[in-house]
């Protein structure tokens, strides 16, 4: 009774033996197998038109500047507005004591009077003498001395309303007014202190920061190659009127507002070498301060035809920059490209490709020249697709469980 069960015993374990044994051929079985292609994702090479824009540095500077200065002598009585504020054309600023200002015009104004009155005399005393030097009443010499004292009385009252005049404008500089509206800066000068005395007194300054310049300076090189690409008819021009302009901050944050490019300038800077384009911004909100650091992407050509690929695509090294196509049979192959200028997360490629090659963007890696791949159209932004396991590894498991069912049989 033992020798049989022993024996059965024995006939089981040898069973599982060669079940562990064939389990792992079949394992490895895969391995001599040929790899499948791998999988890669690739975009479609069409032209497109595409506006090329230029990153340049700038200042900001307000569009008006008022340099409030005093206009009349005399002692400033009261300052009426407050620093840093927004303040509107004819907005009373200061106010400069008036009186000798106002005794000045008084006495203008009694001279004319007076001038006034002496021309009244005149003019009725040649009106009398007119019609008696007819008759011989008067002599001819009384009426001529007359008449000159009438127009002599005439210019002495033109003189005098000339005088009155002047003492009415000294008047009105008393009062110190804004002659644009804007933002004004810090007080120059307090309640008490003495000005235009011989020569004008800086009061403050009133800026206009909206809409706000932007004074930008590019290399004349740059502005000659692009001159010669659209004389060659490779780039359209943007047009001054349709070039868009965007700026960059300090703290690199992009404005929201879009600005327009105003002008070139026609002298190129003898030191820099470069020449200096004025934009334009809104800045309804003053966040835009004259004097602030910024950069401006501006749109100055447009390509009509633009070659591009995403710059991931594009692999760089000592002999230069190429990118991987896959060919009508899904080989791929390596073709050298010139791609020198970005625009975004793309680069624009001048030489090298054709439209409807297809350039392998994702799976890089996993690629050879000559080999073989699975194409699936390039979706940006997408997650990449999942590796299979190994066969070694599915292989393995499937020992690890056949082994699990050997030793439960053995028992």
């Amino acid at each position: 009774m033992n020798s049989v069960s022993s024996i059965s015993r024995l006939t089981r374990i040898t069973l599982a033996i060669a079940l562990l044994s064939a389990v792992a051929a079949c394992g490895k079985k895969p391995e001599a197998q040929a790899q499948p292609p791998a999988g890669v994702s690739f975009v479609t090479i069409a032209p497109e038109r595409l506006a090329l824009t230029t990153e340049l540095p700038g200042r900001l500077e307000a569009t008006r500047i008022a340099q409030i200065g005093a206009r009349a002598a005399g002692i400033v009585l009261k300052r009426n507005f407050r620093e840093g504020s927004d303040v509107k054309a004819g907005q009373t600023l200061y106010q400069i004591d008036p009186a000798p200002l106002q005794a000045a015009y008084d006495s203008a104004q009694a001279t004319l009077a007076k001038a006034e009155a002496n021309l009244t005399t005149a003019t009725l005393k040649a009106q009398r003498y007119k019609p008696l030097v007819d008759v011989n009443a008067v002599s001819k010499q009384d009426y001529d001395d007359t008449v000159a004292t009438q127009k002599q009385a005439a210019a002495d009252v033109a003189s005098a309303k000339a005088a009155r005049q002047t003492a009415s404008l000294n008047l009105g500089y008393a009062t110190v007014t804004s002659p644009i509206s804007g933002r004004i800066g810090k007080a120059l000068v307090t309640e008490g202190a003495l000005v235009g005395q011989g020569e004008v007194t800086q009061l403050a300054v009133v800026q206009q920061i909206d809409p706000i310049y932007v004074n930008l300076t590019q290399s004349s090189t740059d502005i000659l190659k692009l001159q010669q690409a659209m004389k060659n008819g490779q780039l359209e021009s943007a047009g001054a009127g349709q070039a868009k302009v965007t700026l960059v901050t300090e703290d690199g944050r992009t404005y929201p507002q879009t600005g327009k490019l105003l002008f070139s300038d026609l002298t190129v800077d003898a030191n820099t070498g470069s020449v200096t384009l004025r934009a334009e911004f809104p800045n309804p909100d003053r966040s835009l301060l004259p004097g602030m650091y910024v950069r401006a992407r501006l749109e100055q050509a447009v390509n009509a035809s633009a070659l591009t690929v995403p710059q991931q695509a594009v692999q760089r090294d000592l002999n230069g920059a190429s990118v991987f196509v896959i060919g009508a049979d899904n080989k791929v192959a390596v073709r050298p490209v010139i791609a020198d200028v970005a625009q975004g997360d793309k680069w624009i490629v001048a030489e090298g490709l054709k439209a409807g090659d297809k350039v392998i963007v994702d799976g890089l890696q996993k690629v050879k020249p000559g080999a073989p791949v699975n194409p699936s159209p390039w979706k940006p932004n997408a997650a990449p697709a999942a590796t299979a396991a190994p066969a070694a590894a599915a292989g393995a498991s499937a020992s690890a469980a056949a082994a699990s069912a050997a030793t439960s049989t053995a028992k």
